[in-house]
Order: structure tokens, then sequence, then C-alpha cells
């Protein structure tokens, strides 16, 4: 084999290891794995939220205008604090700087302690509980003070705030991001933005989720539809999602067709030229 072929032979090669096949792109791929139920359904496998230190809570007291609770807590508002009628939620917006301000000061925060205060009330232990744990001892401890059925405890995070880290070609994905929902998924979330690039190894998805306990780091697969089987699939408040580019787009080639027919050439132009100088001499 002549100098000739063998770089032919190398550029062909080169080519076919780093085209990206549809099964490094394609989202939740048929798996045996997967875990279905009798009626055919995928379960939902959703981890209650527990809540950790720093994090801050939406507070509504909901009360009649005329009941004694809205007296009490006429000059008092936790981001809401009392409310007569209903209010209404949004399911997705982005972040707006002014909105995540008024509620950093204005919110309920879990302290270093992990207690929450509530005024008329005093502290109460939030570090490892539900919200639903805590919005119950909130509603009893008014209940005591006030008259029984006329309010309404309504206590919330301030929606489901994740980070989006990694592949710095995915414009627009990566940053702070918030979902006013009670659930979403790890591929809602990165639809938001309108889902992945080419450039990213979705077979290399971390997730960094917080306990009080400390930081459990977790791969994902998001090619295989079995991934919709693990609690991590499930993007819960404080989520850390690192997104890893893919080998095969560190050099040019992978990105697109273009992409990769341009470094191709390239590869090929290069090393004919260096044959024909080492021909001359």
């Amino acid at each position: 084999m002549n100098i000739k072929h063998l770089l032919f032979y190398t550029f062909i090669l080169t080519v076919l290891t780093s085209c990206i096949t549809t099964k490094d792109i394609k989202y939740l791929q048929p798996n045996e794995n997967l875990v279905i139920n009798e009626e055919g359904l995928v379960p939902y496998n959703i981890q209650e939220y527990r809540v950790t230190k720093n994090d801050i809570f939406n507070l509504n007291i909901v009360t009649t205008s005329k009941g004694d609770a809205a007296q009490f807590y006429s000059m008092f508002n936790t981001s809401g604090g009392i409310n007569s009628g209903n209010s209404v939620n949004q399911v997705y917006n982005n972040n707006n700087a002014n909105d995540n301000v008024r509620f950093y000061f204005n919110g309920i925060k879990v302290d270093s302690k992990g207690e929450i205060y509530i005024l008329g009330i005093g502290y109460l232990k939030a570090e490892g509980r539900t919200i639903e744990d805590i919005r119950n001892e909130i509603q009893q401890k008014v209940n005591e003070n006030f008259l029984k059925d006329k309010t309404d405890v309504r206590l919330n995070l301030d929606g489901i705030t994740y980070y989006v880290l990694g592949d710095i070609e995915t414009v627009g994905v990566s940053g702070k991001k918030t979902a006013y929902t009670q659930t979403l998924s790890i591929t809602e979330a990165l639809s938001l933005d309108g889902g992945l690039n080419r450039t990213v190894d979705k077979k290399d998805v971390i997730i960094h989720r917080r306990y009080p306990e400390g930081i459990k780091i977790v791969k994902l697969d998001l090619t295989r539809e079995d991934v919709m089987n693990s609690p991590y699939y499930w993007i819960q408040n404080g989520d850390m999602i690192y997104l890893n580019t893919r080998k095969k787009s560190l050099n040019g080639f992978g990105k697109d067709p273009l992409n990769t027919l341009t470094t191709g050439v390239t590869l090929l132009t290069t090393a004919l030229t260096v044959y024909l100088l080492i021909s001359r001499l």
C-alpha cells in the first residue's frame, strides 16, 4: 500500500468515525428495561421535595376581609401576606429580575438553623420536611390563634428553580431557569428553550441534587426511554443540570453535516499538501 492510499483510507476512516448517528441524538429511544405497569403506563417516580437551607417561601394566609386573622396581619406581608379571594398561578414564565428581588426580600427564608420565622407563630423547623407538612403545621397554629375554618394557609416555593450549565454552544439554554408548575421533567425543562443541539452528549447529562444531608450526583442517558423510571428524570428545586460536549464535537466533527464536511476537506487538503512537499524532496 503506497502513501496515497494510506492517506485516503485515513481520511475516510476519520470521517466515518466522526459522524453522529441517530442513536446519539434521538431522545427516549425504546429500551427493554423500561418499567411499565399493568395498564401499560410508565409510573411516576417523583421524589417529594424536602426543604433545605436557604430556600425561600411564598406564604399567603387567605381569610375573610373582616376576619380576626386579617386584622392581626393587616401590617404583615410575606410576598403576598393576607389575601381575600383566589390567587392566579402562572404555569411557565421567564425570569423577571424585579420579581426575583422582590421575592428574595419579602419571602420567608429558611435560616442557617433550618428554621423559618412567622409573625404571630414564631420559629418552625423547616429543613428536611415537605412543604405540605410545614403548611399543615402553620394551618394548625393559625387555627389555634384565630377563628377556625376562617383561614386558609397557602405555602409555596417560587416555582421550580433549576440551573443549566455546560456546553457553551447551547445558546439560550444555559443559565438560571424557573418553571411555575408542580412537576417538571428534565425533557420538559430543556425543551423550554428549544431543546439541545447536536454538540451536547445526551448520554452524559449530569444532575446535582441538593438534600438536607448533602448533594447527590447522578448521570442520566436521555437517549434511553427507561430514564423515565429514574426519580432524577423529574427536576426538583435547586437542581443543577450539567451538559457535556460530545468528544466528536470538540474538533469540529459532528456539529452538523456542513462542519463535518468542512473539517474533513481541511484535513484532506493538509494531508495532500504534506504529501506533495515530501514527494518533492
